[in-house]
């Protein structure tokens, strides 16, 4: 391994970590205010002390590494944070799609300190290794807390809707249909850009399972009188291109379509845990059975993705020639 690419690879991380923060901070700072239920707005409030720790901890690590934040990114990722909130508020189910994308983006972090702690021990920079093992700590620790409001999000985002739980289910089933295309799109892509055949497999796997995950959805909205919405189908197959464009700009594309995949897998299985929620208040177990079905595939691809941690890292390091 060239030590100096892998040193380099290893500032690189550090300074994308910080830019995550960055975009958690801009979320943190007004998303309590938009939880709509108390006990979501307390876990939001404490992350937000954790997370402004996290960011400090960061630059001062990037700081002794001889770098500096890069502005641009900062910038960037500041402004998604602050659109995502937009969308959240426009949102009739705010608390509920709050903290599933909560969920999720907590274990983007967590896919990215696990990866910057690989390549840290590669370099063999134990002190970078040390702070991405504590922080990814306390960002799995905030996805559980996230993961244990579930019934109470749900709770407040029904309560919100001024439509009955049956009328309700149509939109959350919409909404997993349009989620499943961009899971159709991500994963088709990750398969060719993913690095190693190691890692293509669990994205060949589950890119199956998800085309049987929208024909199960799609079967569902029918039998309750819905139909997919065109328009959220649309768009989100736009933005799987998207993300495509943005993994094949990066010479680390291995990992930051490891991370990506595994966060998108969590927003699928918070979108699902909401949707087993609203069946059940509809009195729909056929849809509550067929959303448990869909959490439990969800829940071991994401499984699958974070056994391959190492040869993420690895694909990685040789991907910019550090290997």
């Amino acid at each position: 391994m060239s030590e100096s690419t892998a040193k380099d690879q290893v500032r690189a991380y550090v300074s994308d970590a910080h830019s995550i923060e960055v975009q958690a901070l801009a979320q943190l700072r007004s998303a309590p205010d938009l939880a709509g239920v108390e006990s979501l707005a307390q876990a939001l409030s404490h992350h937000l002390v954790e997370t402004e720790g996290h960011e400090r901890l960061v630059r001062e690590r990037l700081d002794q590494l001889g770098e500096t934040p890069s502005r641009m990114k900062d910038l960037l990722m500041a402004a998604g944070g602050k659109g995502f909130l937009l969308f959240a508020r426009s949102q009739p189910d705010t608390p509920g799609k709050l903290a599933a994308h909560a969920y999720s983006y907590e274990h983007l972090e967590l896919a990215s300190y696990e990866l910057l702690r690989r390549v840290a021990d590669a370099a063999g920079d134990d002190d970078t290794a040390a702070l991405a093992t504590r922080i990814a700590g306390e960002e799995r620790a905030m996805g559980e807390r996230l993961a244990a409001l579930f019934d109470q999000t749900t709770e407040a985002s029904l309560a919100l809707i001024t439509s009955p739980p049956a009328e309700a289910l149509k939109a959350y089933l919409s909404d997993a249909h349009a989620i499943e295309e961009q899971s159709i799109g991500l994963l088709e892509r990750a398969c060719e850009l993913a690095g190693d055949p190691g890692l293509a497999s669990p994205y060949e796997q589950h890119v199956e399972q998800s085309r049987r995950h929208q024909a199960r959805v799609e079967a569902r909205l029918g039998a309750v009188g819905g139909a997919p919405s065109p328009i959220k189908d649309i768009a989100m197959h736009a933005g799987a291109i998207n993300w495509a464009t943005f993994f094949q700009a990066h010479p680390d594309t291995p990992g930051k379509v490891a991370a990506f995949a595994y966060a998108f897998e969590h927003l699928e299985i918070g979108g699902y845990e909401q949707l087993m929620r609203v069946a059940r208040a509809a009195g729909d177990e056929e849809t509550a059975a067929m959303a448990k079905e869909i959490l439990a595939e969800e829940r071991d691809a994401a499984a699958m993705i974070a056994a391959r941690w190492d040869a993420a890292a690895a694909a990685s390091l040789e991907a910019v020639g550090a290997s």
